[in-house]
């Protein structure tokens, strides 16, 4: 296992949703991510879309706006759309970002897919 993953499954585990998860379970949710690059000032999510993944900032910052007026700044270690993820519904907010960012992204599919295979999840 690379730094790199130990550094991602570390992230992953300081989020609320999957603090309790074990080592080999974060694992599973590393290999079925992806990391994504972003350019600065690229939406990664726009209030009100229907979108489904959960997106942890590995590396940059990016801002939260809500109603159009920026609420707070985000970087590494932070997480977006977990509640999407989990429910379908759409996006509350919008996250642009601010330098050159990447996120490690779980979909919604991939996390139902280990949801059916492995119900502790």
């Amino acid at each position: 296992m690379s730094g790199d993953d130990r550094d991602a499954e570390s992230l992953l585990a300081a989020i609320d949703l999957f603090n309790g998860l074990s080592r080999e379970q974060l694992r599973k949710l590393v290999d079925r991510s992806r990391v994504i690059p972003h350019q600065s000032g690229r939406k990664l999510t726009s209030e009100g879309d229907h979108a489904y993944a959960l997106h942890v900032i590995l590396k940059g910052r990016a801002t939260v706006a809500v109603a159009g007026s920026e609420v707070r700044a985000i970087g590494r270690g932070d997480y977006f759309g977990e509640i999407s993820m989990i429910d379908g519904k759409p996006r509350s907010a919008t996250v642009t970002a601010i330098e050159p960012m990447t996120t490690m992204t779980i979909s919604h599919t991939e996390f139902q897919r280990l949801l059916s295979e492995e119900p502790d999840f």
